[in-house]
């Protein structure tokens, strides 16, 4: 090659095929959010859109809050997912608007996160129920609705810490965003 010629690589860019897409969706539900290894990050609603650009696999995310200190990890295992599945080079986004919010969480995914003994989110992010009443916080263990807060913030920052009055345990309440 001559001195100054470009070498240019499409690293690995092809036409999509009718399966790429929805087996992209399969892969992702089957990544698991590193915090609570029991929901996916498609269930948690993180994963946005997933598409075909330019030769590539496209995949969107939006994470839960901007300092979530587990969004490179959560990016990390999306990329190697999806090369293992055979995507080469997919091209990871973050979208930042419109913020994410619990509303997002799956029907599967709040009780995913039930079975794992975390309250999920009750209500809705919206200004209406911040400006209602108190909520009503169901202990995952037993069912029970007699539960109180001891701490604003849990294991996490995105979650509080409560105790069922009936059975004593403690639990965390994925909180409402």
């Amino acid at each position: 090659m001559p001195h100054g010629e470009l070498i240019a690589s499409d690293n690995g860019a092809r036409k999509p095929t009718v399966e790429d897409i929805p087996k992209a969706w399969k892969v992702l539900s089957e990544v698991m959010d590193p915090e609570v290894p029991v929901i996916s990050v498609v269930d948690l609603g993180i994963v946005r859109t997933v598409s075909w650009e330019d030769g590539h696999l496209q995949v969107e995310i939006t994470p839960t809050y901007s300092g979530c200190p587990a969004t490179e990890v959560i990016e990390h295992d999306i990329r190697c997912a999806l090369e293992g599945a055979g995507y080469r080079a997919p091209r990871l986004s973050q979208r930042l608007t419109p913020a994410w919010t619990t509303d997002w969480i799956t029907d599967a995914g709040r009780e995913a996160l039930r079975q794992y003994g975390i309250a999920p989110p009750s209500g809705s992010s919206s200004k209406r129920s911040l400006l209602g009443e108190p909520l009503q916080i169901t202990c995952p263990i037993c069912g029970s609705e007699h539960t109180e807060r001891l701490s604003q913030f849990g294991s996490t920052a995105c979650k509080s810490l409560y105790r069922c009055i009936e059975c004593r345990e403690p639990f965390d309440y994925f909180k409402c965003i």
